[in-house]
């Protein structure tokens, strides 16, 4: 399945890495402190902002993943479309409830709200929590924008390793304003990439636009409502809306990455108006992205594109690109998938070296010159970039044949929740004690726990293992959706219960 970039599209990508590169390096001379190298100075209007988050949060696992579950002959369809409604709700409760919360003062991190409300130990578990999640998932989504280099004649151990260097190279340099501008940069190149990609798609197929809706309606492709209530289906219209709030408020209300960018904002306006269209940009691009996984199962049911077994859905996309369309556009879809990956770990780099420079490494080392912060900032950033190598490299080396997509949301589910619990207790009028904020994160870290391990742990990996296993195991009991509404609720439920048992006129 190998092929070589032509001439014309390689020198396509060269040109883009070389100017995504040279044009977040000249923000470098503007990084002199850390308001201006973490959150651009606070004086980034609302657009920005709002192409920032779509930017950041359409990674190579959308481009590439998204499409391949429409195109999955086994059933795939537009149904993944209904965690878009919880999306645009989760965000407009975000908006209102929690963006206050960042908005007083001058903060860089989203946890030092939780240094105020609860004290510097719950802060810094959320905070690590939030290290663990972005180099996991950071480091997958980095692996599926490898998986698409192998078929340009790279080895995806090379690919991981260049993508992640370019990356962290503008990055160190540049700062948040570089991550912005390049985002705004890469978020065009990637959507007129895609969207180029489904005009050819539409032309290869025999009969154009009608073979491409009757092959989809007669495989019922386009069905995009699912009501049935299962808990251990990801994509109906429960979890959508239901799980999705929870998962949009948790990703988009607790995690640093987009916090991050709202403390960027001239004012909470600002912030408001770009975190609630950022969720009907989002629904817009699932429509394509799923629309260009239907087109991909025409074209094989056509026989206009052959697709060789073994291939995982996740893959699909990037091999027609390499395979189906002429020089120059295979390029500028190539950059597009590099666009898509760049723009995410740009941002999640420089948010990972906030976390930690805020909640870690600042308040160890108090009283140093502002240079000093920029300097181990920007160190942090490279090693996090390495961190996220590392990951991304395991990945490919473990082999596992599920939806990169399904991965990188269900490691998001399962942490973010629990510190959206936190901050929804931060919210209170009542603020908990400590040591029940921590016995809370404790519960709701157990309760998914112990609905996700089930789906790990297989008869025949127990059987290499040497272990007996329940027959439930290697069933999923919960789909993730639910993740995030499970462990925030457990985490405030058990934290209320806690507070209220262990203070000195609590009655039993």
């Amino acid at each position: 399945m190998d092929a070589q970039l032509s001439t014309v599209d390689l020198a396509i990508v060269a040109a883009y890495i070389l100017a995504m590169t040279l044009f977040g390096l000249r923000f470098a001379r503007q990084q002199k402190d850390l308001k201006s190298y973490f959150v651009g100075d606070r004086n980034v209007g609302w657009f920005l902002v709002l192409i920032s988050i779509v930017a950041t949060e359409t990674s190579a696992v959308t481009f590439l993943s998204v499409p391949g579950t429409a195109y999955n002959p086994a059933g795939g369809n537009f149904t993944f479309l209904q965690l878009s409604f919880g999306y645009i709700l989760g965000r407009c409760l975000v908006a209102w409830l929690l963006l206050p919360l960042y908005m007083r003062g001058e903060l860089f991190s989203a946890y030092q709200v939780l240094e105020v409300k609860f004290g510097r130990g719950v802060q810094r578990v959320a905070s690590g929590l939030f290290l663990l999640t972005r180099t996991v998932a950071d480091g997958l989504r980095l692996y599926l924008t490898a998986l698409v280099m192998q078929y340009v004649g790279f080895s995806i151990e090379w690919a991981i390793v260049a993508v992640g260097l370019i990356t962290i190279l503008y990055t160190y340099m540049g700062g948040m304003k570089a991550v912005l501008w390049t985002d705004l940069i890469q978020f065009v190149i990637k959507i007129a990439g895609a969207a180029l990609a489904f005009v050819f798609v539409i032309r290869l197929l025999p009969g154009g636009w009608d073979t491409y809706v009757s092959m989809g309606t007669e495989a019922d492709k386009f069905r995009w409502l699912d009501a049935d209530l299962r808990l251990d289906v990801a994509y109906n219209l429960w979890a959508g809306v239901i799980g999705g709030a929870a998962f949009s408020m948790a990703s988009h209300g607790a995690d640093q990455l987009m916090v991050q960018r709202y403390l960027c904002a001239k004012s909470l306006t600002h912030a408001r108006v770009a975190v609630v269209l950022s969720g009907v940009v989002v629904f817009a691009q699932f429509v394509l992205f799923l629309a260009l996984g239907v087109g991909l199962y025409a074209a094989v049911q056509a026989g206009v594109f052959a697709v060789p077994a073994g291939t995982r859905n996740d893959e699909v996309f990037g091999l027609f690109i390499v395979k189906k369309l002429p020089v120059g556009v295979v390029g500028i879809l190539v950059a597009a998938i590099l666009a898509a990956a760049m723009s995410t770990l740009s941002s999640s780099l420089n948010s990972s070296a906030n976390a930690l420079v805020t909640d870690f490494y600042r308040p160890l080392r108090p009283n140093r010159p502002e240079g000093h912060y920029v300097l181990a900032s920007r160190l942090m950033t490279a090693g996090w970039g390495l961190a996220q190598i590392g990951v991304a490299l395991a990945a490919h080396w473990s082999g596992s044949g599920r939806s990169v997509v399904d991965r990188v949301l269900t490691v998001a589910g399962f942490t973010t929740g629990l510190v959206l619990g936190l901050f929804l207790l931060g919210k209170l009028r009542h603020t908990v004690q400590p040591r029940a904020a921590i016995a809370g994160l404790v519960a709701g870290f157990t309760a998914v726990l112990a609905v996700w391990v089930p789906s790990l742990v297989s008869e025949p990996m127990a059987a290499v293992l040497g272990v007996w296993v329940p027959p439930f195991f290697g069933t999923t009991i919960v789909a993730w959706p639910w993740f995030a509404l499970l462990g925030s609720s457990t985490t405030v439920g058990v934290a209320l219960l806690t507070d209220r048992l262990s203070r000195p006129h609590a009655r039993v």
